[in-house]
């Protein structure tokens, strides 16, 4: 029995996509957590001979704010001025002191001014430079929104079904069911939040992206293939 892959086109711009691989060209991967998104976005990456952007984004936002990874995650989906009431509990500073000694170590390691305003906009910047600078697959971090305008662009949606999205998030993460399905939902609910607080759209909204992909039948080196011969369609 033959399985027939489940993806979407986009009503986004008429089925084919004006995307020439000739050309200095970005793709963009929203992708929900456990749906293999992230490797998928590597290897098509490889497959292309252009630059991957993921962590290396993620570990400029964290040289710049001093951030770990999570806390980022977590800032994004609280309030605005979460960060400031964080680090009062985990690093309180006198604010006379920095204020009265330039040097002191409390100034140096001031972070409470940064909001999730902060965030965004060094994620943008940092998005424009990388797009700008050459081809590259953009793994998450807004991308289809963010680089709306860029004249050779894709934009891909990567899901999965709950209970494949539970198993692989359980073994990539060493977690129980019960840790794994709750990390799911809290991931889901603060980038949706994001995403709608930042942008004004859903991220599971199809017609925000050219492709839409449902893994639950597929490996990801097949995901590749079929995206790849997408575009190879659409460049025709």
């Amino acid at each position: 029995m033959s399985i027939r892959p489940t993806f979407l086109y986009s009503a986004k711009r008429i089925i084919f996509v004006d995307m020439n691989t000739k050309e200095q060209f970005v793709i963009t991967i929203s992708r929900e957590i456990g749906s293999g998104g992230r490797t998928i976005g590597r290897k098509l990456a490889e497959r292309l001979g252009v630059r991957f952007c993921d962590k290396e984004l993620i570990q400029t936002l964290t040289e710049q704010f001093d951030l770990s990874d999570n806390e980022i995650e977590e800032l994004k989906s609280k309030k605005k001025n979460w960060l400031s009431d964080f680090i009062e509990k985990i690093a309180p500073a006198p604010r006379a002191e920095v204020i009265m000694n330039g040097d002191s170590i409390y100034a140096r390691d001031d972070r409470s001014s940064v909001t999730t305003n902060d965030i965004l906009k060094a994620e943008r910047d940092i998005l424009y430079e990388l797009a700008e600078e050459s081809s590259c697959v953009i793994a998450g971090r807004s991308g289809f929104f963010v680089l709306k305008g860029h004249p050779n662009k894709l934009d891909i949606f990567i899901n999965a079904p709950k209970e494949k999205r539970i198993e692989r998030v359980m073994r990539k993460q060493g977690l129980t069911r019960e840790e794994a399905i709750e990390a799911i939902d809290a991931v889901d609910r603060g980038r949706e939040n994001y995403v709608r607080r930042y942008t004004g759209e859903s991220r599971y909204d199809a017609r925000n992206y050219d492709l839409c992909i449902n893994t639950g039948l597929l490996d990801e080196d097949q995901v590749v293939d079929l995206i790849l011969d997408f575009i190879n369609k659409s460049s025709n």
